[in-house]
């Protein structure tokens, strides 16, 4: 009898694709699967922090908290800005916000034109309905009742999240019922994968339920450090690891197919550090040039945030909910492409709530720094103590958070150093065109409306932060926006995926890396831009579309 030839996928990351792809791979007994995964990998909702499973708070995406990598990017060359990535089994689906929306049909329009019919909206939606399980609308044409993931849209109930609502409608904006759904855009709940006020992560969904398989492990604690090639094919990656009395090790795990799914920013890093990338950057950190790819971190796109603060004539916060930003507007400007290219989202608790549990942001902050003080102090470094000072001023703020979610300024992700210890350099050039600081004139003067409507007349008392003066006059707009920047961490398109033909390619419409045999990449970085919504949903959706182009054999 011939024995049946066994193959091995290393997968880099068990974050929203990582663990997708690595569940759904395991379902295949010929194939073994290793997941490597830098922070700890608990198997179970138990061997969580507890305050990375409470939906009601960002806890874990803190400066300092050990699941999250903390990276240092500039969002202007003058704002420095503390960029959480998870760093957990989970990834960034356990540190997030819960926000889980799909992308836009015309998202898929624009990628399946990138990367092949394959990435058509009408070919994933089988996909994304195959992957959720919706507890609110069940089966039907757009949404599936039995996957790993469960989606639930936001209560309604908060009394910001009613007005906000009635605001919207009273503006003119069409209601938008389900955000998960093709359609116009408009007003209406957000989409989560929350459950009882469970943020439930990407490794309890896919992964624990598939770790007592035989062909499966999963192995916390292991950083991947590059990709090992004999001449062009990947045969796997070096890892540093415990090697027990405190001491770290280096070795190689040896694999068939290595697929990165390190995230946005991690990917690019270990395709630049492992060479692969724009050849002269490579040699100027020496690092040996396995393949030229001048797409590799050139041109990654985001979505800016700005914060409206605004305090209520009540108090309206319920220190027993669960949820956070419940409630989003999308719509359009003039001219905007794709449709829906401005986000408004009301948030219902505290901005010291959200991010440290607490009601009080200075204690909360004090608390989560003494928890982590060394990380908490290298995550801060270079990072503005003006905008560390506003958050706590600024503690007891309600917000409406306003996102530019259309196509705008380019960002890049470049290597500081050939070591792949060393974080690379993330720079976002947020609002360096005219049309985006057009735009997000726009969102912030869209949101100060919503609050000045008479439907929040019996909540709003005051913005706290922006005047009319500086409401009223452009240049004093711009410069209070490039002054209070955010970003939403959505981070794309740091390794886009288009035609072996393009030189801003990276991989091709099935995550193969052009010019080089044995990798793949797995996660957001393979987009060619960002979603027009945010791109938890498309990160696990690739994770299982990427599975099945290993299967399949393309």
């Amino acid at each position: 009898m011939t024995r049946a030839i066994r193959t091995t996928t290393v997968v880099v990351g068990a974050g929203a694709a990582g663990a997708a792809l690595a569940a759904r791979l395991s379902e295949d007994p010929s194939r073994d699967v290793i997941v490597l995964e830098a922070g700890p990998a608990p198997r179970t909702a138990d061997e969580f922090p507890v305050e990375l499973l409470d939906a009601s708070t960002v806890q874990g995406a803190m400066p300092g908290h050990p699941a999250n990598w903390s990276y240092l990017g500039h969002l202007t060359p003058e704002l420095p800005y503390m960029i959480a990535r998870g760093r957990i089994i989970g990834g960034s689906s356990t540190v997030n916000g819960g926000y889980f929306v799909r992308a836009r049909p015309e998202d898929f329009a624009r990628w399946s034109d990138a990367a092949g019919p394959h990435w058509s909206f009408e070919r994933v939606l089988p996909v994304m309905r195959e992957l959720e399980r919706d507890l609110d609308l069940g089966a039907g044409p757009f949404h599936g009742d039995d996957g790993p993931m469960p989606v639930r849209r936001a209560s309604q109930r908060n009394p910001v999240a009613a007005a906000f609502t009635a605001a919207a409608l009273e503006l003119g904006y069409r209601p938008e019922p389900d955000k998960n759904a093709p359609g116009p855009p408009g007003v209406g709940p957000v989409p989560q994968n929350v459950v009882d006020g469970v943020r439930i992560n990407t490794g309890l969904a896919y992964l624990e339920p598939a770790r007592d398989r035989a062909n499966l492990e999963v192995r916390g604690g292991c950083r991947v450090l590059r990709v090992v090639f004999d001449g062009s094919r990947a045969i796997g990656v070096e890892v540093e690891e415990d090697g027990g009395t405190g001491r770290r090790v280096r070795r190689v795990v040896e694999a068939d197919e290595v697929v990165l799914s390190a995230g946005g920013i991690g990917t690019p890093h270990l395709l630049l550090v492992s060479g692969v990338g724009p050849a002269a950057q490579l040699l100027e950190h020496g690092v040996p040039v396995v393949r030229d790819a001048p797409g590799v971190g050139r041109a990654f796109s985001d979505h800016p945030d700005l914060s409206v603060g605004w305090r209520a004539r009540t108090d309206v916060v319920d220190p027993e909910a669960s949820e956070t930003f419940t409630t989003a507007l999308n719509f359009t400007s003039p001219g905007g492409d794709p449709a829906g290219d401005l986000e408004i989202m009301a948030c219902v608790t505290t901005m010291a709530r959200l991010l440290t549990g607490t009601t009080s942001s200075v204690a909360g902050g004090a608390k989560a720094a003494l928890r982590h003080p060394i990380a908490t102090a290298r995550a801060l470094r270079g990072v503005s103590l003006r905008r560390a000072r506003e958050q706590v001023a600024h503690g007891r703020d309600l917000v409406l958070l306003v996102g530019l979610q259309g196509e705008g300024a380019r960002g890049s992700i470049t290597l500081e150093s050939g070591d792949p210890i060393v974080f690379p350099r993330i720079d976002y050039h947020y609002l360096s065109n005219a049309h985006d600081r057009d735009r997000m004139r726009l969102g912030i003067r869209t949101a100060v409306a919503l609050l000045r409507s008479h439907a929040f007349a019996g909540l709003f008392e005051r913005l706290t932060e922006l005047d009319d003066a500086t409401l009223d006059d452009d240049d004093a707009l711009d410069a209070w926006m490039l002054a209070h920047l955010g970003t939403a961490i959505h981070l794309c398109g740091s390794a886009p995926m288009g035609p072996a033909a393009d030189p801003g390619a990276v991989v091709d419409g099935f995550g193969r890396v052009h010019g080089v045999t044995g990798l793949r990449v797995a996660d957001t970085s393979m987009l060619p831009d960002a979603p027009s919504r945010g791109p938890a949903a498309t990160a696990v959706l690739i994770g299982e579309l990427v599975a099945r182009f290993i299967r399949r054999g393309d």
